[in-house]
């Protein structure tokens, strides 16, 4: 009997957010949330301006804390979060912040744990890649440094299974190759080729790492 009750509840809570979400889409014409996706959504913190567009695929999940997941698009703007993609926000929120006319997109199965996610132009998160814990990505300066020198933006990659490790900094124009990985408190201002591990500040290759097309979680 307890636990019928207890599944009425969840089915409850799980119904009214459902609701909120289907009202949240109705004021923002730009927002899709599949319906297979995860209605803990309902908490989310979303920030969309005028034509922003954000589509979030079948599977997509986080955790049912409120502002566990913060979506700030703007004017313009775009995010695609690809299916089964997961934000966890357990240890903390997952910020995904894409500035007028940018572009954001998180590939199928991608795992963002935590981290904090920057696009003033684009940035790419690839097939199965992990950003871990306190790590940053950011495509910009995010300010300029004086007058004569204005703020500078340029795509960031983040290939296919690779692995971002807690505490990195990626930084504007960066390719981090695919199966690759970058150890924690790493600052990532050049290229990684595919299949390597890279550490330091700045970041180096250091050694090669194989195959790594499996689910990572």
């Amino acid at each position: 009997m307890r636990a019928v009750v207890i599944r009425m509840i969840l089915g409850l809570i799980q119904g009214l957010d459902r609701w909120r979400l289907a009202l949240l889409m109705r004021r923002h014409p730009g927002l899709e949330i599949h319906p297979a996706a995860s209605s803990n959504f309902a908490l989310a913190r979303f920030e969309l301006g005028p034509g922003a567009r954000v589509r979030i695929e079948a599977g997509v999940t986080t955790e049912r804390r409120r502002d566990g997941a913060r979506l700030c698009v703007g004017e313009g703007s775009e995010l695609v979060i690809g299916e089964g993609v997961w934000l966890r926000s357990e240890l903390q929120p997952v910020h995904l912040a894409v500035f007028d006319g940018a572009r954001m997109n998180l590939g199928r199965g991608a795992f963002l744990n935590g981290c904090h996610l920057s696009a003033k132009e684009s940035v790419e998160v690839g097939t199965f890649a992990m950003v871990g814990p306190g790590s940053r990505v950011f495509d910009a300066d995010q300010h300029p440094i004086d007058a004569d020198r204005p703020e500078r933006r340029s795509r960031v990659e983040i290939g296919d299974y690779a692995w971002v490790a807690a505490d990195v900094t990626v930084t504007r124009g960066v390719r981090i190759g695919a199966h690759s990985i970058v150890g924690a408190r790493s600052v990532v201002t050049d290229d990684i080729p595919d299949h390597r591990v890279a550490v330091g500040s700045p970041a180096r290759p250091h050694g090669r790492v194989g195959d790594r097309s499996v689910h990572p979680f």
